[in-house]
């Protein structure tokens, strides 16, 4: 999967580990995802969908901050949470949502195969042992699965995490973590993101 990478990325992690902003910053991160995400669903469908997006988003914090702990880096374990975010996409026929192409699926579940399998991940069951209360319902579009459109996949990127910096150069892994970021970038935290002003809406982001 190819994603962007900044320094918003390294100071969201380090603000989800730290006890005393860890839950703005989780809040932060779900409201940017959920919203992003709308954005890119069909407007005929995209508010029926908030809930399940927002429940969704906040279980995948837990499933980044374990992927980290497991020795994936940064951009790793946020392409984990990405990866299970579109399983479900892909499980609701929500394919105008897809970062990647369908038949991308099986390939990126590969690579991460042991961390998913340990936690009880799936395609057909994107958040495993990670879902421990109740997610939203919202209506699938099945019928779209029959013929996908996926105007936001990307595809050819499935054998590696690619990652785009502040430059737009892309390499193959992500970068190496800054020895100090401010903690008032991270997503949520910062009053930029607080505000709502946070204008980086990529769906890699």
């Amino acid at each position: 999967m190819k994603l962007r990478q900044n320094a918003r990325h390294f100071a969201s992690r380090k603000a989800l580990e730290l006890p005393g902003v860890r839950a703005v910053a989780r809040r932060g991160l779900v409201r940017l995802h959920t919203r992003v995400f709308l954005g890119k669903a069909d407007p005929d469908h995209a508010e029926d969908r908030r809930e399940h997006l927002e429940d969704l988003f906040d279980v995948t914090v837990d499933s980044y901050l374990a992927a980290l702990r497991a020795g994936h880096d940064e951009a790793e374990a946020r392409e984990i949470t990405h990866l299970q975010a579109n399983f479900d996409f892909y499980n609701h026929g929500w394919t105008e949502m897809m970062e990647i192409p369908s038949d991308e699926l099986e390939a990126h579940y590969e690579r991460y195969a042991p961390f998913f399998e340990e936690r009880g991940i799936t395609i057909d069951d994107p958040l495993g042992d990670f879902e421990t209360g109740p997610i939203a319902a919202a209506p699938s579009t099945p019928d779209r699965l029959d013929d996908p459109v996926h105007p936001h996949a990307e595809g050819g990127f499935a054998d590696d995490a690619y990652v785009e910096g502040p430059d737009g150069e892309l390499t193959i892994g992500g970068r190496a973590e800054p020895e100090s970021v401010p903690l008032s970038d991270a997503v949520g935290v910062g009053q930029r993101t607080a505000t709502g002003e946070d204008s980086d809406d990529s769906c890699r982001d």
